[in-house]
């Protein structure tokens, strides 16, 4: 992958050629997002492989992250429904119950009857869980505070603006 210099402006990139390529080939074809689209993939795909990297390290995989980060962030007790793990991720119920499965037997989660509801199950982090989770999330963000801080605070605010419309778009 290359390094682009961060005082490129970025008609010189890669996606310029790509760009021009492409409206000479097809000519009347829309090629307005190609410097905008490729990039973000690059960078999605970098960020990606770098996170999976990052918690490897700390001995802990996506799927996990993500579970025991929704009960941590759901505050004290640091327990939650299965029903509402699911509500707050973008993952099936199924691949929750696997999750929790696999938590479980780690030693990181642990299921009981819930007391709002009798059908309804409660996951809580156990101490295990929550030390894991505390100490993978604070070494993460500050991994990934230090990928960012090229940029400016008005930069990092003007991404996540834009990056938020084109999420909404996707997904709105």
């Amino acid at each position: 992958m290359s390094n682009y210099p961060l005082d490129d402006p970025p008609s010189t990139w890669p996606v310029s050629d790509i760009a021009d390529s492409w409206a000479r080939e097809l000519p009347g074809a829309r090629t307005d997002s190609i410097a905008v689209i490729t990039p973000l993939w690059r960078t999605a795909k970098a960020l990606a492989d770098d996170r999976r990297r990052t918690l490897a390290a700390l001995d802990l995989d996506p799927s996990t992250l993500d579970l025991l980060s929704v009960i941590r962030r759901a505050g004290r007790p640091y327990e939650l429904t299965t029903r509402e793990i699911t509500d707050r991720t973008l993952v099936t119920a199924g691949a929750i119950s696997q999750r929790i499965a696999r938590a479980e037997e780690a030693g990181l989660v642990s299921r009981s009857p819930s007391t709002a509801s009798r059908r309804a199950v409660a996951v809580r982090l156990t101490d295990a869980g929550h030390q894991l989770i505390e100490t993978a999330v604070r070494r993460l963000l500050e991994h990934e505070s230090r990928l960012v801080e090229a940029l400016s605070d008005a930069e990092r605010s003007a991404l996540a603006t834009c990056l938020a419309k084109i999420d909404a778009a996707l997904h709105g």
